[in-house]
């Protein structure tokens, strides 16, 4: 698959080159600087991946994920820093990173995470899961006419990003982990969703 790094700092940028160019099933074809050099590469060589920092002159991560995500949809973004910022986190998802993994971890950890954002899965680095759990407890109102969803079915689907399981969301409900079951099955299809995983993220991405 094609990688695009993007990143400031042409060490951090070498280094990443070096690992995945090893990688049989990598090619690393192109480097930024910035969010606008990134969206200009994007354009002129198509990568499946980003790698991408945030903190960066001019236009940062964020944004650059965003002018990326609005134009191609199908180029995955896995987003790359030293900073575990919940503000940070939080802008990143909603402007369609499907990653987000600290500099901190090891190298094959880092690899297994694109692999699994390139077979179309979310991938956030526990550290981060943790910040996405707290974000999603706070209590934020969901605008549920958009998506056809009921108040219960809403309740289910809060429950399901802070990380309970059927049992305990039926406990809290009243009601059976079966019916618990049948209501999460009904949500994902609702919102053409294939897991839970996926429910959570859209539940942040969509929080006013």
């Amino acid at each position: 698959m094609k990688v695009l790094i993007v990143d400031d700092d042409e060490l951090v940028c070498d280094g990443l080159k070096l690992l995945l160019d090893i990688e049989d099933d990598f090619e690393v074809t192109g480097i930024a600087n910035n969010g606008m050099e990134a969206f200009s590469l994007c354009e002129k060589l198509m990568p499946d991946i980003v790698l991408m920092d945030i903190r960066m002159p001019d236009i940062d991560g964020v944004i650059g994920t965003k002018m990326i995500k609005e134009k191609f949809k199908q180029i995955k973004i896995v987003i790359l820093t030293t900073f575990k910022d919940d503000e940070y986190i939080k802008e990143a998802i909603k402007s369609g990173a499907e990653g987000y993994i600290l500099k901190n971890q090891k190298a094959d950890t880092m690899i297994e995470s694109l692999r699994a954002v390139s077979k179309g899965n979310f991938v956030f680095q526990k550290e981060v899961a943790n910040s996405i759990s707290s974000m999603l407890r706070e209590g934020h109102k969901f605008d549920m006419s958009k998506f056809n969803l009921s108040q219960r079915e809403i309740e289910v689907m809060k429950f399901v990003a802070d990380g309970l399981s059927n049992k305990e969301i039926g406990d809290k409900l009243f009601i059976s982990d079966g019916t618990v079951r049948n209501y999460v099955t009904t949500i994902l299809e609702k919102l053409d969703l294939r897991d839970r995983t996926q429910l959570a993220i859209f539940y942040l991405k969509k929080i006013n």
